[in-house]
């Protein structure tokens, strides 16, 4: 795969081919990981891999549900409703969670949201705006589907970045080894990436 975004002939197709390309760059952060090295704070932060996969697919669940209008509330009480039993909320992978489960439900939650996006007519289309979030200007009362994917790359760069951290804080690699190694790439311009011992996990799954 290109490690760039392919050129793009509309916004429609730029919004989502972008949004794809933050979603690889978080993916692939995981890659190589084991359970015990997915759940690692790299810092004061809690924020570890498999959290941040965790609620980045939730994020996206909750933005495709305001776009179809099924979402009550704000996000901080869906994230709250996420929590478990043992008091792990959607940033954290909860005892029995796996990195390969928190993969599996990001390639869902995107493949849902491109799928819903492919049957929205007009990216002006408008979003309410959850009631009650305190986090949003009071005058505003709804957003556009295009203000949504928009917040989208935004979300997931950011979190991207943070798990670009984590993951160098770890084991020291960085996201072209990375990819290189992932994605198998042919006569790759930088070393791919390797594992420090033989039984390292392999989840990462490309997802375009």
């Amino acid at each position: 795969m290109p490690r760039v975004v392919p050129p793009v002939a509309d916004e429609r197709t730029a919004l989502t081919a972008y949004l794809a390309h933050q979603r690889r760059a978080l993916r692939v952060t995981a890659y190589g990981l084991t359970e015990e090295q997915a759940r690692l704070p790299a810092s004061a932060s809690s924020l570890s891999i498999g959290g941040l996969i965790k609620h980045a697919a939730r994020c996206e669940g909750f933005w495709v549900d305001l776009i179809l209008r099924r979402q009550c509330g704000t996000q901080r009480e869906a994230d709250q409703s996420g929590a478990d039993a043992s008091g792990a909320d959607e940033f954290h992978l909860a005892p029995g969670e796996t990195l390969a489960g928190a993969l599996d439900a990001y390639a869902a939650a995107a493949e849902r949201t491109d799928m819903v996006i492919s049957g929205v007519p007009d990216l002006g289309q408008a979003v309410p705006v959850p009631p009650g979030a305190p986090w949003i200007p009071a005058e505003v009362e709804e957003w556009s589907v295009r203000w949504v994917l928009l917040h989208l790359i935004e979300e997931t760069a950011r979190h991207g970045g943070h798990a670009d951290v984590i993951r160098e804080s770890i084991d020291g690699a960085t996201f072209d080894p990375l990819l290189a190694a992932a994605e198998a790439w042919p006569d790759p311009w930088v070393r791919p990436w390797e594992p420090a011992s033989p039984g390292a996990d392999r989840q990462y799954v490309p997802n375009d």
